[in-house]
């Protein structure tokens, strides 16, 4: 299989890794914005933009309100799939797999690496539930920042998702539409199987 250049390696994850890498130098803003899609409970989909906050060994890690619309999805499915588009490469990348929860020690970090006014709105923050108006919100802001003070714990209700892939492909823009795409799907536990997919 003719897969070189920036579709060469073994392990998708790297390539991934060095295909956002490369996207920083290139994307005016939020490389690491991806299309979340999940589904609701009657079958219909939903998709939202999401920060992508790391690509580990296994995983895509982002960070939510567990009580938002994604969050209950979520936790109903065990599923979830995105894309990662970038314009200026004229590159994508689609995943697919299951969802788990980052550990509470690892949201815990992320917490706390935030900015405090991003921490006390996940506190404020009835993420996806009807709102009156704006001054109801940031009245919750300032009762939230007199309550937690400076050093504000994380809320039991936000956390880490961890989307650990049974499919990745990825996908480079091609002259006259004849893109080139490999998708990677687990075999078994431990192994892919990369096959190159028409346009």
């Amino acid at each position: 299989m003719d897969r070189t250049g920036i579709f060469a390696g073994d392990d998708p994850f790297a390539l991934a890794r060095a295909w956002l890498d490369e996207a920083a130098g290139t994307e005016p803003s939020d490389p690491n914005a991806i299309a979340l899609a999940t589904v609701d409970a009657d079958g219909m989909p939903d998709a939202r933009i999401v920060l992508l906050k790391e690509i580990e060994d296994d995983a895509f890690v982002f960070y939510t309100n567990y009580d938002s619309a994604k969050g209950r999805q979520i936790a109903a499915t065990g599923r979830a799939a995105f894309t990662m588009h970038w314009k200026t490469l004229r590159r994508q990348v689609r995943v697919r797999g299951m969802v788990e929860r980052t550990s509470a020690e690892q949201a815990d970090a992320y917490y706390a690496s935030r900015p405090l006014q991003s921490r006390i709105g996940a506190w404020a923050s009835r993420q996806s539930r009807p709102l009156e108006s704006r001054d109801e919100l940031m009245a919750r802001v300032s009762a939230m920042e007199s309550a937690h003070g400076q050093t504000p714990d994380r809320p039991p209700f936000w956390g880490g998702f961890r989307i650990v892939p049974t499919e990745i492909e990825f996908w480079a823009d091609g002259t006259a539409r004849l893109h080139d795409r490999f998708r990677w799907a687990r075999d078994g536990d431990d192994s892919w199987v990369v096959t190159r997919l028409f346009p």
